[in-house]
């Protein structure tokens, strides 16, 4: 007998599986088919596992600090099997979770990879053979998989992509380069930076993280830089072969200069594709735009009963940015009003200190004809940072300069990806930079920085040396 169901959800990655739980909350049968493991890539193959090795790796670095607080350790060692456990241990967790929450929910899982068949019909084929199922709605949330350049050698030993890096043991290298100076490839500079490896980036851009306030940027590539770790831009790679000191040659060329370098290990971090291949049958494609599935502003696709949301449609590829999807494109499907603001979208770097962004930075709104005002507080001079023994930062506030309203934010300190909420509500409630200045934030806290750079947009910050004064 055919199984008959009101939602079908291809995907359970943090988009999938949150809009199949939403979906049944609304008393909807629904299903979620899933071909790899639960959680999708985030939980098994990027988010998650890269954070825990972000986190764990980063004590090596406090622990080099420690000594001026009193500490001192004689012999720290990196046993690289209980590191690479630690992370399987808080994946597998994370997933029995997920598991459960699905269950729980009623949500039926299908272990299998998905065809489209139609606009109702889906086949999924496991080791077991093939299982027909109809369902009133399809959403695709299949997310995406590392985009891999035309470079000649990718296919060689140790030529390796973010995916392989987190799946199984720890990989070890002595020498790291890496393909691209975005969010990826900066996340993986600072984990092996951390372990003693040492790492040279190459960007084709003329800055690492060239989608990001250009202060931000620069101030990561200085920090970097004092770590050890070697910034290559406007470089291209032409191509890697095997030699060298350490068993692979890069070929790059940098500001026109032909360059070469060694490496053990190279990761190629240079983005993300929709991962869409072999999801449709030859008779169903809806209209693409570009490499991505096109939709409108409900996540509904040319074809009227399906849907996609994450990184298989035009946008930015983040895991809470596909959840919030995931629950509006249900909610719209069930004509429902939105219950979340996609329009405000924090983004965040987990490296030391964290980076976090939300709303427009100073130059996009400019650009868009804002007049603004710009507050903005070194975190050198906040008290939790000095007892913390955090590294140099800062927290921006641009402002729109006619009403005061809070048009983005710019974070680099400890813990700013924690803080970020705060200000991603203030710009969807339209708060003023006077109704952020009028919180009380707990001392000795990091958000005490907001309040000093809201007040700095009037020269009012209480911790701060006043602008042109001399000290005798």
């Amino acid at each position: 007998m055919q199984e008959n169901y009101e939602l079908i959800v291809i995907g359970s990655g943090p988009g999938g599986y949150v809009a199949a739980i939403k979906a049944a909350k609304l008393g909807k049968r629904t299903a979620i088919i899933e071909k790899r493991d639960i959680g999708g890539t985030c939980l098994n193959r990027g988010c998650i596992p890269t954070k825990t090795l972000i986190h764990t790796t980063h004590y090596l670095q406090k622990a080099k600090v420690m000594e001026q607080a009193g500490i001192s350790f004689t012999d720290i060692k990196l046993d690289y099997d209980k590191l690479g456990q630690r992370k399987d241990e808080v994946v597998s967790k994370i997933r029995v979770g997920i598991e459960g929450l699905l269950k729980a929910n009623g949500v039926t899982i299908y272990q299998g990879s998905a065809k489209i068949v139609d606009n109702n019909r889906i086949c999924v084929k496991t080791e077991d053979g093939e299982t027909e199922i109809k369902t009133e709605n399809i959403l695709i949330a299949t997310g995406s998989i590392p985009a891999m350049p035309n470079i000649e050698g990718l296919g060689l030993n140790n030529v390796v992509t973010s995916d392989d890096l987190l799946t199984g043991e720890i990989k070890q290298f002595k020498k790291l380069l890496i393909i691209g100076g975005g969010v990826i490839g900066l996340e993986f500079a600072s984990i092996y930076n951390d372990m003693g490896c040492e790492v040279e980036i190459i960007e084709a851009m003329d800055r690492i993280l060239p989608n990001m306030d250009q202060e931000i940027s620069r101030s990561i590539a200085m920090g970097f830089r004092r770590k050890g770790i070697t910034i290559h831009t406007k470089a291209k790679v032409d191509k890697i072969i095997e030699g060298g000191s350490f068993g692979l040659i890069c070929e790059y060329t940098e500001k026109d200069t032909r360059k070469t370098v060694d490496a053990q290990g190279v990761l190629v971090s240079v983005g993300r594709r929709p991962n869409i291949e072999g999801l449709f049958d030859e008779n169903i494609r809806p209209k693409m735009d570009g490499y991505h599935i096109k939709v409108d502003d409900d996540f509904r696709t040319s074809i009227p009963t399906i849907y996609a949301i994450g990184d298989v449609i035009p946008g930015r590829q983040l895991a809470h940015l596909a959840s919030a999807q995931g629950i509006v494109a249900v909610e719209r499907i069930y004509d429902k009003s939105p219950s979340i603001d996609l329009d405000v979208i924090p983004s965040c770097i987990y490296i030391d200190p964290e980076v976090a962004s939300v709303g427009l930075d100073e130059k996009e709104a400019i650009n868009l004809g804002y007049q603004v005002k710009v507050g903005k507080y070194p975190m050198l001079g906040n008290s939790k940072t000095l007892l913390s023994m955090g590294e140099r930062g800062f927290i921006k506030l641009v402002c729109d300069e006619t009403d005061g309203r809070l048009l983005g934010a710019e974070l680099l300190c400890e813990r700013a990806t924690d803080i970020i909420g705060e200000l991603a509500m203030a710009i969807s409630k339209k708060f003023t930079y006077k109704d952020i200045a009028t919180i009380i934030r707990p001392h000795p806290t990091y958000e005490e920085g907001i309040t000093e750079a809201a007040q700095d947009i009037e020269k009012e910050a209480i911790h701060m040396m006043p602008k042109n004064v001399l000290l005798k």
